[in-house]
C-alpha cells in the first residue's frame, strides 16, 4: 500500500517532483501544499504563479522549455497591452490570460480560493489534490540593496538583480492554514519537501501559523534544490551567497532546521553526505536534475523508497 504522502512545493523545481510523484502516487496517498506567498494582483487580476506552475505542470500544459506557463502560448494580449501604453514586464500569455480571467471573476463572486483551485484541478484533468497554503492574504517581500520589493517586482521586473539581506512574510503572522491544509499534514506518514527554493517557495508555507508545528509532527524528507553549489533554475543559490552562507545540501539541511529526517541529495555532492548523516540525516544519493518525465518520476521512486526507510526507522522502538 503506498504512503500516504503530503509535498510542499512551488517555482518548477518543486512542480516537476509533484508530477512525478503524481505520477506513482494514487490520488488518495496524495496532497500538494502550494505556496501561495508569490500571488499578486496585475492588471485587476489575481495571479497565482506556483499554483499555476503546478497545475499546468501537472496537466502535462507547461512550457517544455520555461517550466512554467503554458505550452502552446501565444502573445496577442501582451502585444497589444505594450502598443497601448500597457506594463509588459509580466508576461502574459493568451492561454494563460484566460485563467487569470476566469479565477478572477469566480474570486470576485465569492469564490474561496481551495473551491477555485479543485475547479480548475477538475477542469484541467488533475486527479490529484492540490491545496493552496493560506486561503488568506500573504505577500513575500525581499528585502535588497535597494529597499524591500515585492516578490514579482524582485523576481521578475529586476530579474533577481538587486543584493538580498532578508525576507518578511507579509500577513503571515494573521493567516490560517488553507481548507485541508492541516488535516492532509496529520494524517499524511510522510512529508516530502521538494527542491523548490527554500526561501521563497517552503519558507512562507512554513510561516503560516500551525504549519510549521503540524511538519515538524511527521517524518520529512528534502529533495535538495542545490545540486554542485548551483541552483538548477532560480535564485536560491544567489540568496544563499548574498546571505553568507555557501549553497549546499549542508545549507539547505540547516535552513530547515531540525525538521528533517531525511534528504536526497544529487549524485555530484555525495561527498556531503558522511557531513549530512553525522546531524542525524538519513541520505539518499541519487540523480536529482530532473531534465525529462523519466527522470521526474526516478527521483520520485528514490524519494519515496528513501522516506519509506526514514518512516520505518521512526516507528522502529
Amino acid at each position: 500500500m503506498a504512503l500516504r504522502v503530503v509535498a510542499l512545493a512551488g517555482g518548477v523545481g518543486g512542480a516537476k517532483l509533484a508530477d512525478g510523484l503524481a505520477a506513482v502516487l494514487p490520488p488518495q496517498s496524495l496532497t500538494i501544499i502550494v505556496n501561495t506567498g508569490d500571488d499578486f494582483e496585475h492588471l485587476g487580476l489575481a495571479i497565482w504563479p506556483d499554483l499555476d506552475t503546478v497545475m499546468y505542470t501537472l496537466a502535462g500544459l507547461a512550457h517544455p522549455k520555461t517550466g512554467w506557463g503554458r505550452r502552446d502560448e501565444t502573445w496577442n494580449f501582451l502585444q497589444t497591452l505594450g502598443e497601448l501604453g500597457g506594463p509588459t514586464w509580466f508576461r502574459l500569455g493568451d492561454r494563460d490570460t484566460a485563467l487569470h480571467v476566469l479565477r478572477t471573476q469566480q474570486l470576485r463572486a465569492g469564490a474561496r480560493p481551495a473551491d477555485v483551485v479543485e475547479g480548475l484541478c477538475r477542469q484541467l484533468g488533475i486527479p490529484h489534490t492540490l491545496l493552496p497554503m493560506t486561503e488568506d492574504r500573504v505577500r513575500t517581500m525581499v528585502a535588497t540593496d535597494d529597499g524591500e520589493l515585492p516578490f514579482q517586482e524582485y523576481f521578475v521586473a529586476r530579474a533577481c538583480e538587486p543584493k538580498v539581506r532578508g525576507f518578511r512574510f507579509d500577513g503571515a503572522e494573521s493567516s490560517a492554514p488553507g481548507r485541508g491544509v492541516l488535516e492532509a499534514l496529520h494524517a499524511a506518514e510522510v512529508i516530502i519537501v521538494c527542491p523548490s527554493n527554500p526561501w521563497v517557495s517552503i519558507d512562507p508555507i512554513l510561516a503560516v501559523p500551525g504549519i510549521r508545528e503540524a511538519v515538524a509532527s511527521r517524518p520529512v524528507v528534502a529533495v535538495s534544490p542545490i545540486i554542485a553549489g548551483e541552483a538548477v533554475r532560480g535564485p536560491a543559490a544567489k540568496i544563499f551567497r548574498e546571505m553568507g552562507i555557501e549553497p549546499s545540501p549542508l545549507a539547505v539541511a540547516e535552513h530547515y532546521g531540525g525538521l528533517l529526517g531525511g534528504m536526497v541529495i544529487d549524485r555530484a555532492d555525495a561527498a556531503l553526505r558522511p557531513a549530512l548523516e553525522s546531524r542525524g540525516l538519513r541520505v539518499r544519493v541519487a540523480q536529482t536534475l530532473m531534465r525529462k518525465p523519466a527522470d521526474r518520476r526516478a527521483l520520485a521512486e528514490a524519494a519515496l523508497d528513501h522516506a519509506t526507510s526514514v518512516v520505518n526507522e521512526k516507528v522502529t522502538p
